[in-house]
């Protein structure tokens, strides 16, 4: 009975135009929002919770965004943390120590992503070697690349107030989350490179059957390799508003927020198996995981839970989506 009855809701018009996934989703983290407010006396009705909570969905978001491509495609890559930090230390860098201009320190940023998506695009793709292969093999090029080229040190970059600090402001202004502006508008960017483009039609076809794709006459690496090469360019943008929240960068991290990313994907109603992706539903999904580590950390829990949870929230993705697959054969 209540099977029916959710299958009824999922038929209406409204209901299929905007996502029966996507309504849920906003309804778990109004919910969440509520909850946390509740817990917390009201502490999360304040801005500063609400600004912390964004700065840690802009560079988590571009992860996310990063990763969809990828996983579109029915690939993965858990070497977008470490390629961030990778970006962030060594174009700050250039900036502490060589005297680079903050543009071209930015610039080197996504020089460094846009390389290691080039990188992991080609092997996939050309050498057809595994994503997972060549994805773990980078995570660990680009911490020790960091390592060996800030000679394990950490970078610092500068505060607003001081020289080269205006990048900040790509983040936020006098409380104005310009961050979030930014972050919509390369979504919708995405949303449209992937749903209403050739090749994003095509990256989603190599995810639903890449055989297929080939037998039919399509160049199927470079389109294989335009999807990392989108992921390497959207991480080096995650770098860029990483330090712009939290300034001081550490080499031999980065790991934690794979699984983050990707969960924020998952949730959103990427399909662990390829050929279905929902950029809207990956911003759903981040905000959800963002505010879920600010509530832990407002209510003093060990941030550790944070792990746990965002390990539940994959399986129960995934699982989630295995079922529908199933249904729909």
């Amino acid at each position: 009975m209540g099977g029916r009855k959710v299958e009824s809701i999922k038929q209406n018009p409204l209901v299929k135009k905007v996502g029966f996934n996507r309504i849920v989703l906003c309804i778990v983290l109004l919910l969440m929002y509520g909850l946390f407010c509740a817990l917390t006396g009201g502490d999360f009705f304040g801005m500063r919770r609400i600004l912390s909570a964004l700065n840690y969905a802009y560079f988590l978001g571009f992860l996310s965004l990063a990763v969809t491509f990828v996983i579109a495609t029915g690939g993965i890559d858990f070497s977008i943390g470490p390629v961030m930090f990778c970006c962030a230390l060594m174009a700050g860098f250039c900036f502490t120590m060589y005297g680079m201009p903050m543009p071209a320190a930015l610039l080197i940023s996504l020089v460094i992503g846009l390389a290691f998506g080039i990188f992991n695009g080609y092997l996939v793709a050309y050498w057809n070697v595994p994503s997972f292969i060549t994805s773990m093999a980078s995570m660990n090029i680009a911490k020790g690349l960091a390592s060996v080229f800030t000679k394990t040190q950490s970078v610092s970059w500068p505060q607003s107030s001081q020289e080269g600090g205006w990048f900040r402001n790509l983040v936020t202004i006098e409380d104005i989350p310009v961050g979030l502006i930014i972050l919509i508008v390369i979504a919708v960017v995405c949303a449209i490179l992937l749903n209403q483009t050739k090749m994003g039609r095509y990256i989603l076809s190599l995810g639903s059957n890449k055989e297929a794709v080939r037998l039919s006459g399509v160049n199927v690496k470079k389109w294989e390799m335009s999807a990392y090469v989108v992921c390497g360019l959207l991480v080096g943008i995650a770098a860029i508003f990483f330090v712009g929240a939290y300034s001081t960068v550490q080499p031999g991290y980065g790991d934690q927020y794979n699984n983050e990313a990707i969960a924020g994907c998952v949730m959103g109603g990427t399909s662990m198996a390829g050929g279905l992706a929902s950029i809207s539903g990956t911003i759903i999904g981040v905000f959800i995981i963002s505010l879920l580590q600010e509530g832990i950390m407002a209510l003093g829990l060990d941030k550790n839970l944070q792990l746990i949870i965002t390990g539940i929230i994959v399986i129960v993705a995934v699982f989630a989506d295995v079922v529908a697959r199933r249904r729909k054969n």
